[in-house]
């Protein structure tokens, strides 16, 4: 079997679990959804978050090279690893939020209240999550991804479901991505950095309060406008000028 089919297959699992995990998480855990209210996260409207199809990629090709590190103790040797895991979570968290903020004045997670935080993007609190992720992905998952790509090479027929998960993929992204572009519009004639999921909290808030119907999986979905539910919480949003003081200030 290919690397690419394995590196396919692994997207498409750590995209759908990563979503489900989010979505766990943004219910029970998450301090920017005090109302406790299921919420479709990410940028994508399907059941699936790109940033952990990647992450999953990262951590399998990661592990293969463990016995590239120069140590003969198990243990100093799993620790490096981890970190370094952490460290490519990291970058590619750094990536997705850095080209997100600068391309389309949009924030899709907000870290400015976290220690250490570097543009609001990534901080020490999470880098260590994903360290621990790493770990449980070590121990837990990779033995089971290692036989998952076995079956997956004695059948090779579901690799029809996996492109046809890359098909509707596409055309979400297609969708989400004209959708960030209107939001961008709006951002940048009003000088501002939207977040993402304050919009989409916004949104939902007033569909709710207009007794209208709330689309879990489209929740940018409105009778009203985008521009509208941007010009509503307008007062609410930091400026291009904030977010440059903030980056000076943090370089």
């Amino acid at each position: 079997m290919s690397l690419l089919l394995a590196l396919a297959f692994l997207f498409f699992i750590g995209s759908s679990y990563g979503w489900v995990l989010e979505l766990f998480y943004r219910r029970f855990f998450s301090a920017a959804n005090p109302e406790r209210k299921w919420i479709n996260p990410g940028f994508c409207v399907g059941p699936y978050l790109p940033l952990y199809g990647s992450g999953l990629c990262i951590l399998f090709l990661t592990a293969l090279f463990e016995d590239k590190i120069m140590f003969i103790d198990p243990v100093p040797r799993k620790l490096i690893l981890f970190v370094f895991m952490a460290a490519m979570m990291t970058v590619i968290e750094y990536i997705a939020g850095i080209v997100s903020l600068k391309c389309f004045n949009l924030r899709l997670w907000d870290y400015r209240n976290e220690w250490g935080n570097i543009n609001g993007i990534i901080c020490p609190k999470f880098s260590l999550i994903w360290a621990l992720m790493g770990a449980a992905y070590y121990f837990l998952i990779h033995p089971k991804i290692l036989n998952a790509l076995w079956w997956l090479s004695q059948n090779l027929a579901f690799s029809f479901f996996i492109g046809l998960f890359f098909g509707v993929f596409i055309i979400d992204v297609a969708y989400s991505s004209n959708l960030v572009v209107k939001i961008k519009k709006y951002a940048e004639e009003n000088n501002v950095i939207v977040r993402y999921e304050h919009l989409k909290s916004h949104i939902r808030s007033v569909q709710e309060s207009a007794n209208a119907k709330v689309h879990f999986f489209l929740p940018l979905s409105s009778e009203r406008s985008l521009s509208e539910h941007i010009r509503d919480i307008i007062g609410e949003l930091e400026t291009v000028k904030e977010k440059r003081k903030n980056v000076k200030k943090e370089g």
